[in-house]
This record gives C-alpha cells, structure tokens and sequence, in this order.
C-alpha cells in the first residue's frame, strides 16, 4: 500500500520541503508516503480562475494510480481525530490498496476531484495555507502510523 498526496503546487519554500520530507521519511516501506506535485495555473488580474481549477483537477486525476482510495482534504469534509485516522491507516493497509490524498491549490479542489474522491477530510474549520496542508497531513499520517504501532510519539 501507498500513500499518494497529489497536491498543487511545486515551488515551496525550504521549510515547507524540509518538514514535509522529515515527516514522509519516518513511515515505513509499507505505507510510504509519495509526493506528486502539480503544476498551478497561471494566475493573473484578468485569469478565469474556474478554468483554471478546472486545469489543475485534470492534471490531478491523471496523477491518481488505478484502483486508489481517493480522498479530497476539503474544508467541508468530516474532521477525523488522530485515533480515527490511524484506525483507517490500519484498515487501508489491510487492504493493499493504495491511497490518493488530493489537496488543491489556493483556490481549492476542483468539482471533478470532489467528485472522484471517496471520502472528504477536513483538517481544520480553520483555512489553512495549501503548503502548510503538506506539512500537517505528513504529520499526522506519521502519528497515526505510530498510534497503531504503540509507539510513545502520540501523547493524545
């Protein structure tokens, strides 16, 4: 089983790169954690901005592997407790299936990702930069790892 977060963006400042790559590195071989970034439209005064989101979910369900899991981190989605994810992490892996996480750019989702996706997971009600959306789900894919093996890094 993979993990995939398909996100947009491809030109994050070293901090983003460096916490994301800390956390990503740190789960196993058999839930590794793949980034595949995704090329942002071009944004401009006179930019069709629903065009453009329309652009970058093409090129994100292109990136989807077959038979994925796809889940949309979308603000209306369900919040999941850290114990909640690591119970579907468990159950993901169970499966063999692979896992698509699809997060927009600073527009949001696309409709055709929503609608793809399987389930909605919202992080926060709190609007969070899509870069940082990077950083915190590396994170808390890790912590729900470690919940499932017993380990002390979660104090929850």
């Amino acid at each position: 089983m993979r993990l995939h977060l398909i996100s947009v963006g491809t030109r994050m400042p070293a901090w983003v790169n460096d916490a994301y790559h800390d956390f990503a590195r740190r789960l196993p071989h058999e839930c590794g954690l793949q980034l595949r970034e995704i090329e942002a439209g071009k944004r401009g005064k006179n930019t069709d901005i629903k065009r453009l989101i329309t652009g970058e979910g093409e090129r994100m369900l292109a990136a989807i592997p077959k038979n994925a899991l796809c889940i949309a981190l979308d603000v209306n989605g369900r919040q999941w407790s850290s114990e909640r994810l690591a119970s579907s992490l468990t159950e993901w892996m169970a499966s063999g299936d692979d896992v698509a996480l699809l997060v927009g750019g600073a527009d949001g989702l696309a409709q055709a990702c929503l609608q793809r996706a399987t389930l909605r997971w919202s992080l926060s009600q709190l609007t969070l930069p899509h870069m940082l959306v990077r950083v915190v789900l590396a994170e808390q894919l890790y912590r729900a790892w470690s919940i499932g093996r017993g380990l002390p890094y979660h104090r929850g």
